[in-house]
């Protein structure tokens, strides 16, 4: 049996990728949902509101080619060419003309269908929740991994970000010592970002014959989109705060939040039905402080993540491990089937 922990893109996408061959397996979570950094919350009129994980583009074929493999739909992202920008604090808010930009997409229904869609697919007996890992002994001929419970079988995958592993969990015998600095050392993507979304009872800005995009350098918000739903029946706003504003109190970066979007959108942007955020470093599940500051994305790739400890009992499965788009979906969509890919052959060479 294999053993995956997390529940997230990657982890998920192993379990289905094993399913399909008919490799037993189990997938241990933390949390006490599945999603991991992709989390789709529903407001009123269940408009769906991304707290993670959102956009993506034509360069990530890993992602668009695994939506068209499971028949999820997604659409481009609506965009201004004309939109809000904020220079400064003390600089007025100006309409200004943006360079045409590559197009980027969503998934059709929220992010979350298709992290709902993957585990449909599998036995719900084969996700067990609330089971936060400390420790991973690797035998002589299996693993144990030790959570609320105890489980054993022939190969883990560490399908959660590398800092969470290299701080949270004892392995024995240790792991390389530097597998573990660098792990330690890696960026975990939205670790830093605070995801907020407004519901509207209607798309007031379109209707005005305004734009629904703010960049802005002043804050709290530094970016703002359209997030209507792709019928434009259901209508938000979402974007970005600076991290900085973590600092604050729920109700006191609220309501600078709401100052902000009155002063650009105007009244009615107070008309609001729903206001959802999500403080990424407050995510004890996500966020694990480092040592020394990381630039985004750092170690983020980085090829010591793609090789196999102990005897290849070990393997690493993360957006942050990928060859290809690490720290994004598309990465984390690269790095499953990788890992699928190297287990599914080792079993058959075992049975051989």
């Amino acid at each position: 049996m294999i053993i995956i922990i997390g529940a997230g893109l990657s982890g998920l996408l192993t379990a289905y990728r094993l399913k399909k061959v008919g490799i037993p397996f189990k997938i241990l979570e933390a949390r006490d949902r599945i999603g991991g950094r992709i989390h789709t919350v529903f407001g009123t009129n269940e408009t769906p509101m991304e707290m993670g994980a959102t956009w993506f583009g034509n360069q990530h074929r890993h992602l668009k080619a695994l939506l068209e493999e499971l028949g999820i739909e997604y659409f481009e992202q609506y965009m201004d060419r004309t939109v809000y920008y904020q220079a400064s604090p003390t600089s007025p808010t100006e309409l200004v003309q943006i360079p045409s930009q590559a197009p980027s997409y969503r998934i059709y229904g929220g992010s979350s269908n298709l992290i709902n869609t993957l585990c449909q697919k599998l036995d719900k007996n084969d996700i067990i929740l609330n089971q936060s890992v400390t420790e991973i002994k690797f035998l002589s001929d299996s693993v144990q991994v030790i959570a609320d419970q105890i489980f054993e079988g022939s190969q883990v995958v560490l399908a959660i970000p590398p800092k969470l592993w290299a701080k949270r969990i004892l392995f024995e015998p240790n792991l390389p010592a530097d597998l573990i600095q660098i792990a330690e050392q890696t960026h975990t993507w939205m670790e830093d970002s605070i995801k907020i979304a407004l519901t509207y009872k209607e798309a007031f800005w379109q209707v005005e014959g305004q734009t629904g995009t703010l960049f802005s350098n002043a804050g709290p918000i530094t970016e703002f989109y359209d997030h209507c739903n792709s019928e434009r029946t259901k209508f938000a706003l979402c974007g970005f705060i600076n991290s900085s504003y973590k600092q604050l109190g729920d109700a006191e970066r609220r309501a600078l939040v709401i100052a902000q979007i009155k002063s650009v959108f105007g009244p009615k942007a107070e008309d609001f039905m729903d206001y959802q955020e999500c403080v990424w470093s407050m995510e004890e599940l996500t966020f694990e402080a480092s040592d020394i500051p990381h630039y985004p994305h750092q170690n983020n790739g980085n090829q010591f993540f793609r090789q196999s400890f102990f005897e290849d009992k070990l393997v690493l499965s993360s957006s942050e491990s990928a060859s290809e788009s690490p720290g994004y979906m598309d990465g984390a969509v690269c790095s499953a089937d990788l890992v699928a890919k190297k287990i599914i052959a080792l079993n058959l060479k075992s049975i051989e």
